[in-house]
This record gives structure tokens, sequence and C-alpha cells, in this order.
């Protein structure tokens, strides 16, 4: 079959009607190539060439030089540039010399090596990979396997016993492995090296999580007689050897960083899209309200206003890819995003061509793992043309011959943009992605400000170990593996004991003359005080009342706004209706042709705890605005939900819901103005409320711009007079316990942060506000009231208090 002229097809589809906004093409890199390393397995390389790679690009053999010293080491390039055979050539070789000699294994000390991904399907991918390594060199005294919370206890007792290589993740070090580790004490004896692939996915809670877990391997490891050196594979980062000397609790000076990509790549071209217009917006749309910028004479002045969503872009898109015989993955951001892409495309697909539409499918995290495995074969083989995915497949998944990526959304960091934009390309064409522009006021303002997102440098993986709300459950768990003693304490990031005796005091741990002990008299394991990815309260799953079938699984802490009775739940294309929802089970039926889809409504308040740091900000004519961060509890509950009529999204019927409250204590950011500042900036009592809001909803879009975030990792809330400050509050905080950094970023980002905000209100065409600006897809009271007008006034007060010159703390 042909190889598809995708950017022909884009140009054709785009260009006449400007959806096409920006174009950039990256020009192809030749590769550097090196002789293999003297130590390497003479079997190992030749399975290698076997395999078509006659001779490492020299980044390969750098890293994998720096890991066979024992030296910790990062290695951190593009995507497609080899990196496993940077890690697998030292651990493969380390595992043949010592297995040929004899006398290590003979002691119990052979030489083993643990493998951890953020994904399953990852490790699973790469077990493939190693398994067509060592058929190809002919290798058979190297036994590997994957271990992880879908493998049944028998393979689990020959992964402990035999495997050289065991292919996990954290969560199950956390939940399992590391919680018995007597009954891995063969593998930890012998533990050479540990390979962290993927690690830039790391990032907020979950790297702090994440950290925490890998430095209580380390300390087992040693326990155990074994000093393992730490080899990470990550997307081209920001200071990666900051990152990995962070996860592992060493200091950047004992980690080796390889960040000089030599692989050759082919030509690349990453095209910037913003959904058509939607039709009949004329009427509704005056463009008046707020003061814009004059449009340049060549711009149409019908060129803005409100636009279609980008899952609906993207499955027009798709479908005009698959029928063109391209292979493509679109990368959405949530799991209902994935399976509405895929359902749409179906639609579009069937009457044209229904074998089509059979090869178009969805892949999230919920399924069950068999039904994850067939899809990742079927992909694979080319049996799919098309995959709908969360970042699931983001993460390393070995895709061979991808035509095209399409970006549904903003993925976040430009780390995730170009790893999932790396994904596209096959051997002698240049490889096309699509950010195609969702109604996030970031969104529209990346699109059309493409030095924004091509200009800058990619992002530093942002994570803090010391949080105490992750790092707490983290000491009781190591506690109950090994008591805790003060050599522990720098392992830990912690300054002092204060911590344990505060966890001792609270009945958690016991303090002895040998150390902190977990209390083994509590209910529960020291490891289920915490979930390694925030999803508090473990899972729901979903099954159909009548045949009693498992259809997956949501987090619970999703469960209150995703499964309630009423709900719509998407299953590969068929239509669940939730009946009830309780003990952990969602039981659900199935109808055809739903008409409809739900989204919750919630309300929330923010009590203030303990401020941290604060600033009194005046502007020449003495208005008055004070800008502080801190300690919040936020509570929050369901109270509703909305019918809405596909395709259109219209609300066809509201009801209401009987939910609990939810706790959350974090941090945030957050500023009061004084009534006679808003009054004088024309903003008065009945107009407060639209104008705090939009305000809040708008900084919220534009946060990630500044914080390694996006915008489901944070909340909000407005109030014209709040009772912990007796004034106008916004507040922005983090989404997770204890907090993440994000908050505390845009506190000390708040000019920066400030001024984009206000920009991405003024340049938007809309009359009162849209999706755009100042619209949100999650906010829980229905967008109302908003007013877009005076929000602009307020941020302008703002701007105009705030200090000049003020500093911008770095990522």
């Amino acid at each position: 079959m042909p190889t598809p002229d995708v950017l022909a097809l884009l140009r054709r589809l785009g260009e006449h009607d400007g959806r096409l906004v920006h174009l950039e093409q990256i020009p192809p890199r030749p590769g550097v190539t090196v002789p293999w390393p003297e130590w390497a397995d003479e079997g190992v390389v030749a399975g290698y060439r076997r395999m078509g790679v006659d001779a490492p690009w020299a980044h390969q053999v750098e890293a994998a030089e720096a890991a066979w010293r024992g030296t910790h080491t990062v290695i951190a390039t593009s995507t497609g540039s080899g990196k496993s055979l940077a890690a697998w050539l030292p651990v493969l070789s380390g595992i043949r010399t010592a297995t040929q000699a004899r006398g290590a294994a003979s002691l119990g000390r052979r030489p083993g090596t643990l493998y951890l991904s953020p994904t399953k399907a990852l490790a699973a991918d790469q077990l493939a990979g190693l398994e067509r390594l060592l058929a190809a060199a002919e290798v058979r005294d190297v036994r590997v396997t994957t271990c992880d919370g879908d493998t049944p206890m028998e393979e689990r007792d020959w992964a402990r016993e035999h495997a050289h290589v065991v292919l996990t993740n954290p969560d199950f070090l956390h939940y399992s492995l590391l919680p018995g580790h007597r009954r891995w004490q063969r593998l930890l004896r012998g533990l050479r090296y540990v390979v962290v692939d993927e690690c830039h996915a790391y990032r907020g809670v979950l790297g702090a999580h994440v950290a925490l877990v890998l430095r209580r391997l380390l300390r087992l490891a040693e326990h155990y007689g074994s000093h393992p050196t730490v080899i990470a594979a990550s997307a081209t980062t920001g200071e990666p050897e900051l990152t990995a000397a962070r996860l592992i609790g060493v200091e950047p000076a004992q980690v080796h960083a390889v960040t000089t990509d030599t692989a050759p790549a082919g030509r690349r071209s990453v095209a910037l899209w913003q959904p058509a217009l939607t039709p009949g917006w004329a009427a509704a749309w005056p463009g008046e309200g707020v003061p814009l910028p004059d449009a340049p004479p060549e711009e149409d002045a019908a060129a803005d206003g409100p636009r279609r969503s980008a899952t609906s872009e993207a499955a027009d898109l798709l479908a005009d890819l698959v029928l063109a015989g391209a292979r493509t993955l679109v990368f959405v951001r949530s799991r209902y995003g994935a399976e509405v892409i895929a359902e749409q495309t179906r639609a579009h697909l069937s009457p044209v061509d229904p074998a089509l539409a059979a090869r178009v499918a969805a892949y999230r995290g919920g399924y069950l793992p068999e039904e994850r495995r067939a899809l990742e074969a079927a992909v694979r083989s080319g049996e799919l043309l098309a995959l709908a995915t969360t970042n699931a497949l983001e993460l390393g998944v070995d895709i061979a011959g991808l035509d095209a990526v399409l970006i549904a959304g903003w993925p976040g960091t430009r780390v995730s943009l170009w790893q999932q934009a790396g994904r596209a390309g096959r051997a002698g064409a240049e490889g096309v992605a699509v950010l195609i522009a969702s109604a996030d006021p970031l969104d529209s303002y990346l699109v059309h400000h493409p030095e924004a997102v091509f200009g800058q440098g990619v992002e530093a993986t942002a994570f803090d170990p010391t949080n105490p709300y992750v790092l707490a459950p983290h000491l009781c768990a190591a506690a109950a593996e090994l008591p805790l003693t003060d050599p522990d304490l720098g392992r830990f990031g912690l300054p002092d004991d204060a911590l344990l005796t505060e966890l001792a005091t609270r009945g958690l741990l016991r303090r002895r003359p040998a150390g902190w002990f977990w209390n083994f008299t509590r209910p529960e394991r020291a490891t289920d005080l915490t979930d390694l990815r925030g999803g508090a309260g473990g899972t729901v799953q979903l099954v159909e009342t009548g045949t009693g079938t498992v259809l997956g699984t949501v987090d619970a802490a999703r469960a209150d706004a995703t499964v309630h009775p009423g709900a719509v739940y998407l299953h590969q294309g068929r239509t669940y209706v939730v009946d009830s929802l309780e003990d952990d089970v969602a039981l659900v039926h199935r109808e055809e042709d739903v008409a409809f889809r739900t989204k919750a409504r919630s309300s929330s308040h923010v009590r203030i705890v303990a401020p941290r740091e604060s600033e009194d900000w005046r502007s020449p004519s003495g208005e008055r605005v004070r800008w502080s961060f801190g300690a919040v509890e936020v509570t929050s509950q369901v109270t509703g939900y909305d019918r809405r009529r596909v395709p259109g999204m219209d609300i066809v019927g509201s009801y209401p819901l009987e939910a609990p409250e939810r706790t959350l204590e974090t941090t945030a950011v957050w500023w009061t103005v004084d009534p006679a500042a808003l009054e004088a900036a024309g903003v008065g009592a009945a107009d407060l409320p639209g104008a705090l809001h939009a305000a809040e909803h708008a900084s919220i879009g534009l946060l990630p711009l500044l914080a390694t975030c996006d915008r489901w990792d944070i909340g909000g809330l407005s109030t014209a007079l709040h009772p912990d400050t007796g004034e106008a509050t916004v507040f922005v905080y983090d989404g997770y316990p204890g907090g993440a950094g994000f908050a505390e970023r845009g506190y000390r980002a708040a000019r920066e942060w400030m001024t984009a905000t206000l920009g991405a209100i003024e340049s938007c065409g809309c009359a009162d506000g849209c999706p755009s600006c100042v619209q949100s897809p999650k906010c829980g009271n229905g967008n109302s009231p908003l007013d877009k007008a005076a929000a602009a006034r307020v941020l302008t007060l703002l701007l105009r208090c705030a200090p000049a010159g003020r500093p911008v703390a770095s990522r």
C-alpha cells in the first residue's frame, strides 16, 4: 500500500478555512554510530546485529558505558532514539558474564534487574522486545518476565525464584514486592540494575510517590547487600540529571546525564490546528463587549467565533486520515474523550466503509487486562488502523509505521507534546503531528503563538518528595519493611525526626531504642495508607446487571462524578447507563442509541488553614490587592447532573444527586481586592460574582503555561465575600493532598500569569465569554455567572497594582 501524503491532505482540508494556523517543519538529522563496547557480550551484540543494529548510536554507548561503570545514568533523548538498547546492553551483558562464570550464581547472588515502567502496556511491550532480542541472540540462559497486579500467583512464584529480569511498575513495588521483600530476597541480594523507563512521566504528586518508592527499594537492596545502579530513560526534558537525582535521593553530581541525541531523524512536521467554526454562529456572536486589538487589514473579520470541540474535530480528521489509509494515533486527555473520538469516527466511516469503521478503537485505563493486550496486539499487527488513546500509548510502547498523530488538546507540557508527536513517522517518510486546540484559553493562546510552543525549551520535571502528605505514609510503609533509623533520615529528605515523632504520637509508628517501627496492631497495612496514582479509596468496578460481567473500573475518587446513578458510561462503542453506585460497585445496563450524555454538577467551598506567604500590592493611586499562598481545606460535593443531547451537547434535563462531601487538604494561591478599588475600576456589587468567576476560570486555564500541570490538576473557587478574608477572593488550588507545587508556581509568577490571563480574555472575539476564554469544561456551576468584560477590568486592576519587575521563579 503506498504511503499516504498526510501533509498534503492536511493542507487541502485546513488551509482554505483557516483551521491550519501554523505548520512547523523540523529538518532531518543524520545519525552518528560508534563501535560496540569491548565489554558487551558477544551473543547479545550478535542478536542486535541480526535485528538490524550493525552499530549503536553514540548516545547509546555513552549511557551504556556509564551504567557499566556503576554510575547512575539518565538518558534523555527523543522518541525512537533507541534508549532501550542503552539499558539492556549492560543489563544482559552483566547477567551473561556472571552466569557463565557460575560463581555468583552458586552463592545465590545471581545478578538481577528490576525494570519499572509507568504503565503495564509498556512493560509488556518491553518484554516482547527482550524476548525477540534473546531469540535473535540465541541466548537461553537469561530468564525475563513481567510481574504486576494482573500476574497469577504461580507466575509470581516463578519470577521470585528464577527470573534474572523482572519487568513491573511502581504500584507493584509499593503494594507487593516491598512489603513482601523477604520472599523476593533472592532478586534483591543480586540486584545490579534498576531501570526506570519514561521517568519524565513521574511529575507532580505521582513523581513524589515514585521517588519515595524507589528510595524504599534501594534501602532494602542495601539491607540485602546489593548496591544497584539506576538507569533512567526519559523523553527530552530540562535538567534530567536533577530529576533522576531527586527520584533516587542522591546528589545530581552522582548522576551521568546523556542528552545529545545522535540517532537519525526524518523531517518532522507539526501542525497547529484550530477547530472549524460552529455552524450558524454569527447570529449569536456580535464580537462586542471587550476592547480588542485591531486586526490586520488582510484578516477576515469573520475569522473568529465559537468553534467545534477538539474531540469532534479530531474525529473528523481521523476519519479523513483512515479513508486515506493513514495509520494514526489520537491522543486525548480523558478516558471519556478517547471513547467519544472512537465512537464518532466509526459513525463517520460506517456509511462509507463499514470494514474501515471496524478498524478504529479506543484504548484507555479502566479496561480489563485481556482487552488491553488484545488492542495492543491488534494495533501492532495493523489489524487496527487507528486508535484513540489516553497517554497510555505515549509512554514508549513500540508501534512502528505510524503515519500521523493527532493530539486533541494541549497535553500539558512540551515534553508530552514532543513525546506524542514523536510517535509519527515510518522509515523513508516524514512524521506528521497535529495539535488540535481544545476550547481552553491556553490552547487558543498556543495555536496563535507558535513561538510559545516551538521557541521554548522543554520543561524540567517537577515534584516534591518532602511533601508531608506524600512522605508520611511512605515512612510508615518503610518502617513496616525495616525499622527506620537515624541514617534513614537523609535518604527520605528529613532534616530531623520531627515527622517520625508526630507519626508515633498518632499511633502509626512506635519508637524503640532500635528505631521507629510500624504499629502492627493497627487494622490496616502500612501500604494501604496511600495510593500512588491519587485514586484515594481504590477502584469501583463496573458490573453489568443480569450477566454479572465486569466491564472495567474507575477510580473511587472520580466515581461520584462519572458513574453516579443515571450516568452514561461508554465502553468500546457500547453505551451503558448506571443503575446504582454502592459498596465499590456500579451496576449498569446496556442501552442502544442513547441520545444523550451526562455531566455532573458540584459545589465546593475553601477554608484557609494557614497562610504561608503573602504580599500587599498597591497601585500609584492607592488601590490595594493582597496576593497570598498557603494551606487550605477544600470541601466539595456532587449535587446533581445534566443530560446533554448529542452531538451538540445542549442541556435537556437536570437531576439532583445526594453524594457525600469530600475534603481535600492542599495548597492554594489566592488574591483579594478591597471593594473601593473594585468600584473605582467599574466593577460593582452586581457584576462582581461573574467577574471573579470568569477571572478564576481564565487563570486556571493559563496556569499550565507556567507550571508543569494541566487544568485538571488544579481547581478554583471565587466569591464576592469570603469569610476568612472579609473581601472578594479568588482561589486556585492544587488538586492533590498536600499540594503539588502548581499553586506555588503561580504565586511566584504572578505578573506573568495574570498578564497571560488578561491577554487570553482580551484577544478572544466573543461577546460575553466562551470556552476559549472564560468558560471551563469542568465548572461545577454550569459556567454561571460569568462576566467577561468585568473580569478584564478586574485583571487590569491586579496588574496595575502588581509590582513591576517581580521575579519569576524557575520551574
